[in-house]
Formats: C-alpha cells, structure tokens, sequence
C-alpha cells in the first residue's frame, strides 16, 4: 500500500509536469509515417519496452523534387536493465530542411513500473541540437537584415522532455513533450525582439493503438498519432494495418493536419472603367495525405518497413511524395502469450 502510494504521488507529480509541456505555440516537430515502429524517436518512456537490446535507422525524404524538402535520417538504440525495471536509450537524428541543417543528440532513460498486465513507464530525456543555417544558399532581399548570419553559422540548443508510455501485449498509449525549452534559433544575438521571428517551441503528442485478432492467421492493428499545439492545425494519423501470418503487416494511413485549404485570388472589375476588385475562394481540401506502409519480418529480430506518402492538400501540386525506409534489429527478443507483441 505504501509502495502504490508513493508510485501514484510521483506519477501526478509527472502528469503536473507534463500538462505544463502541453502549453504550445507553434509545431516543428519531425513527421515520421511509421511513427508506430519507431516510438522511441517520439517518446523517451518506450525505452527498453522492446525487452531486449534493439537498434533501428530510419531514412525519410518527404516531398521529392522539391526544392529545399525535408529530409530525415535517425538511428536509435535502447535496452532494458536492472531487471527491465530501468530503460535506457540513445538516439540521433539529423533533419535537413532548406538552408537549415539540425543534428539532435538525445539520452533516454525510462522507469518501468508493473502495473495490470502492463508496464507504466515514466521517461527522461536530455536533448543537445546543433542548428545550422548555411547563408550562402539563401538570397537575402536585405543583406543588412540583422537576423542574417554569417557562411558558418552554428547554434548548440540544449533541451530535455518528458514522456509517459504503458503497453500490454495487446495495447499501448502514451504521451509525451520531447522538448519543454523554448531556444532561440536566430543568430541576431541575445535580444528580447527575437522572440518574434525563430523560437523552439514546445510540443505535444499523443499515441495509442493495439492488435486484435480476426483470424487464426490475421490480425487487425489500429494506431493513432496527435501533435497538438495552439496556433497551428493539429496533426492526426490514423492508421488502420493488416497483420498477416505474422510476417507481413500491410496498413494504410489517413493523416489530417498541416496545410488543409487552399485559397485562389481572382479580380473581377464592376464596371469596364472599374478598378478590379480581389474575390476570394477558399477550398478545404480532403485532409494532408494518405500513406501506405509495409512491414516484413524476416525473423523474431529483424524486421524492414518501408511508406510511400501521397499528398492530398495543394502542396501534391510541387512533388512527387513523401518515401521512407525504416531497418530495426533486437538481439535476443522473449516472446510470450498468443498475441505477437513484436508488432509493438
């Protein structure tokens, strides 16, 4: 009782916590397609969760042949120790968007705690960003702009977050702020009135999903994704997958959010002696893309995934989609119970 007591006093304490990161203001977060697969990238309490050491790279390049696109790469690594009571992990990331250039080095770490016929994990994460902005490939209209740098430009942003995660063979959820410290990405120096042009800003999200089995040899695995803060639209995947003999999964995904309307500016004169007057249409479209996601398992330890993202909004107009490759290793994974939990 004691034990119960003291686990449920730090868990409100970190729930306390966690509401505050939730006060956000603009999303800049990383968008990954297979955000089911690859949730340490997302929240530092899955690490160890896998039961076993586990190591997974990740290859995105969003809206191909577009100039300046993002693109993402990330390799990740965390094991459970101490029993699997404790999990810790070890991640970088690298997102190169324009002229920017990011490396993100984060350190895990992950409380287990028994609980159902779950685990609660409440994690820790410390974040060192190293932010660059290559001024060369820029065509400043004023080169004596004060928020434009120097060629070498380089900014060191240290950051921490937080995360809740609990999982059961069957089901999981969980939420998380990655980064709860607003830094300044400008290179205009220490002043008040950055504040109004590049900021770090605080981001939520929120996961969910399970397995359920339909058949003898087929199973249904439901996943759901929110990035939320005030100010921008909310992104939200929704993903529906086929597991098939346990070796295959097959899902497509419905992601709403980013860019959802489209607005066209004509000019219709009143008169033929009449100054053209601007009309104003706005379409919304049918959401940001629709994705589609296949999943190989080769053996208990390794396994491939690769997403094609096709765009709905307007943008589909300037690329040609989104594509992204995922490889993830676990040396020695336990299976237990009907339910295959390397799904998870």
């Amino acid at each position: 009782m004691v034990l119960n007591l003291f686990f449920m006093k730090k868990i409100y304490l970190f729930t306390i916590l966690l509401s505050f990161a939730f006060q956000l203001d603009a999303q800049q977060y990383v968008q990954y397609t297979q955000f089911m697969f690859n949730k340490i990238a997302l929240n530092p309490a899955y690490a160890g969760s896998k039961g076993a050491p586990t190591f997974s790279a990740l290859y995105r390049t969003q809206w191909v042949e577009l100039d300046g696109a993002p693109v993402s790469q990330s390799f990740s690594f965390h094991t459970p120790i101490l029993g699997d009571k404790v999990g810790i992990g070890l991640s970088v990331h690298h997102d190169e968007i324009g002229p920017t250039n990011s490396w993100f080095y984060n350190l895990q770490y992950a409380y287990r705690i028994p609980l159902g016929n779950g685990h609660l994990s409440l994690g820790l994460q410390a974040l060192m960003r190293s932010y660059r902005v290559n001024w060369l490939g820029v065509s400043a209209i004023n080169s004596a702009d004060p928020l434009y740098g120097n060629a070498g430009d380089v900014k060191f942003l240290p950051n921490i977050g937080l995360g809740a995660y609990y999982h059961t063979e069957q089901f999981y959820v969980g939420a998380s702020a990655p980064r709860l410290l607003r830094g300044d990405l400008t290179f205009a120096g220490s002043t008040a009135a950055n504040t109004a042009y590049s900021i770090e800003e605080r981001h939520g999200l929120f996961m969910i999903g399970g397995i359920i089995p339909l058949t003898e040899n087929i199973k249904f695995k439901p996943d759901g994704l929110v990035k939320y803060t005030p100010n921008a639209p909310i992104d939200i995947d929704l993903h529906a997958g086929l597991v098939f003999l346990d070796l295959f999964n097959i899902g497509v995904t419905y992601r709403l959010g980013g860019i959802t309307g489209q607005t066209t500016t004509t000019t219709t004169p009143a008169s033929p002696t009449a100054l053209p007057v601007p009309v104003t249409q706005t379409r919304n479209s049918a959401g940001d893309s629709m994705d589609f996601i296949l999943q190989i398992l080769f053996s208990k330890d390794l396994k491939l995934g690769l997403a094609y993202d096709y765009t709905l909004s307007q943008v589909k107009d300037f690329h040609n989609g989104s594509y992204e490759i995922m490889i993830e290793y676990s040396i020695g994974k336990k299976l237990s119970g009907n339910t295959n939990p390397r799904f998870f």
